[in-house]
């Protein structure tokens, strides 16, 4: 059960980056790949062709007294203390598409695309998931030092492109180039604990030139599940009192470890090349993949609605994961997408349900276009006047609107107690659209000076500064 969950987050791991919005193998952004965690061949790394061949995690198992009665028993024949590592990654696998071609020797040539009964199809990097795992290793093994090879086949496969009138206009050839990598796994008493260090480094013996060769020979999205029998991890992040020193002494590269699977447990640990908290866990409203680095669902659902049918059909053409995307939003109802949008959770807290944005219904205390803010001993609120003077840390945008009069529209307050001023610009002519669509500017309190009725600061009314 555990690890089924934390399976569920290490694949949007795996995949997180495959393939970017808008989906199409023309979009230059998806011209460059790949994503995070990509162990590349020793020496490209170097040659700024590829990224470094390695990563490595340090992890604490708890050596309380039960634990360390285990590992006696263990030493004796019986049931001790156990570790199992999955690694996980991702091989590519190069899509080409050939036209047919009699003056070719194969009868076939690449090309970038190819058009059959209407079906567009692109060459394009696909990938194929691995899973690499071994027989659970004994503290005793670890102790001494565990040493595993990784070894994934290549080769080709050949798909043809059948018309409707039975001919063959042309074909997919999907090759894939062999991948070898070690994993390297001991550990090493620390104040009480057990300090498991886990690496991984890829040991191509190619030494590609160019970013394109790197890739074929790279463990792509590569991570670690590693799960303990009859023994404990400790959390890294919030470490018990007594395990503080041991756990701020653990070393990583490139790879972070976090307590995965239900909330409360200890005995899955996913090593994640992106830094994550405790127990994560894909939200639930979220209706499947989107790959793209971490954008907002509800954002990249409505971007995809967007998208012409010529679009859409060249994203589906690109790659089957783009096809289930460009479906599942075209198919997506209201009630599905609004699912998407408005929810707060308070994510150190246990037991506790999502809680809606807040609803005018369910807290009448809040009332932005009633409530007021005192800036410079003025009363601000709603139809007020005032002068903008951005931060010295404020974005270039607002910048724009130094020394600018500006009506307020609201008070509101964030879910961090922070107050904002939000705003519309005096001089502005699309000020009312501004007001009815309900998009304003926001500023701190001290980045606003109030104005009297005639445009000028409360306090310069009698000419003093």
């Amino acid at each position: 059960m555990s690890l089924d969950r934390a399976r569920t987050v290490a694949d949007a791991v795996l995949y997180e980056g495959y393939l970017l919005y808008p989906y199409r193998a023309t979009s230059r952004k998806n011209q460059a790949r790949w994503q995070f965690g990509v162990l590349g061949p020793p020496g490209v790394a170097e040659q700024g062709v590829g990224e470094e061949p390695s990563m490595s995690v340090q992890c604490l198992l708890d050596l309380g007294p039960a634990t360390t009665n285990a590992a006696a028993s263990s030493r004796t024949g019986g049931s001790g203390p156990t570790v199992t590592v999955y690694l996980r990654f991702l091989q590519l696998q190069r899509r080409i598409v050939e036209a047919l071609d009699t003056h070719e020797p194969s009868g076939f040539i690449p090309v970038d695309q190819l058009v059959v009964e209407d079906d567009l199809v692109f060459s394009w990097d696909e990938a194929v998931e691995q899973e690499q795992s071994w027989p659970a290793l004994s503290l005793a093994e670890l102790a001494e030092g565990v040493v595993r090879r990784v070894e994934v086949a290549g080769g080709d496969e050949i798909e043809p492109l059948a018309a409707a009138d039975g001919s063959a206009p042309g074909r997919i050839v999907r090759r894939r180039w062999p991948l070898s990598a070690e994993l390297r796994a001991t550990t090493t008493e620390v104040d009480g604990y057990l300090r498991l260090t886990i690496s991984v480094e890829n040991t191509a013996a190619a030494r590609p030139a160019n970013p394109d060769d790197a890739i074929r020979t790279s463990l792509i999205g590569a991570h670690l599940l590693i799960e303990s029998s009859n023994a404990q991890f400790v959390s890294l992040l919030e470490p018990p009192p007594g395990a503080a020193d041991a756990a701020a002494d653990c070393r990583q590269h490139r790879c972070w470890p976090v307590l995965a699977g239900p909330p409360g447990s200890s005995d899955i640990v996913l090593g994640s090349p992106i830094i994550l908290y405790d127990y994560p866990e894909v939200a639930p409203e979220s209706a499947g993949a989107l790959f793209d680095s971490t954008e907002i669902d509800e954002i990249l659902t409505l971007r995809v609605m967007t998208m012409t049918d010529d679009e859409k059909a060249e994203a589906r053409a690109t790659d089957p994961r783009a096809r289930e995307i460009i479906d599942r939003c075209d198919l997506m109802t209201p009630e599905a997408l609004q699912q998407l949008h408005g929810i707060l959770r308070q994510p150190r807290r246990e037991a506790v349900e999502p809680t809606p944005w807040w609803d005018p219904a369910s807290d009448a205390s809040i009332r932005p276009e009633l409530d007021s803010v005192l800036i410079e001993g003025v009363p601000v609120s709603k139809g007020s006047r005032v002068r903008i003077h951005p931060s010295r840390r404020a974005d270039a945008q607002d910048l724009f609107f130094a020394e600018q009069d500006a009506r307020v529209t609201a008070v509101v307050s964030d879910v961090d107690g922070q107050v904002h001023v939000a705003v519309v610009l005096v001089d502005d002519p699309a000020a009312d659209l501004h007001d009815w669509y309900g998009r304003y500017l926001y500023f701190a309190p001290e980045e606003l000076r109030p104005l009297a009725d005639h445009g000028l600061p409360d306090h310069r009314k009698e000419g003093t500064s």
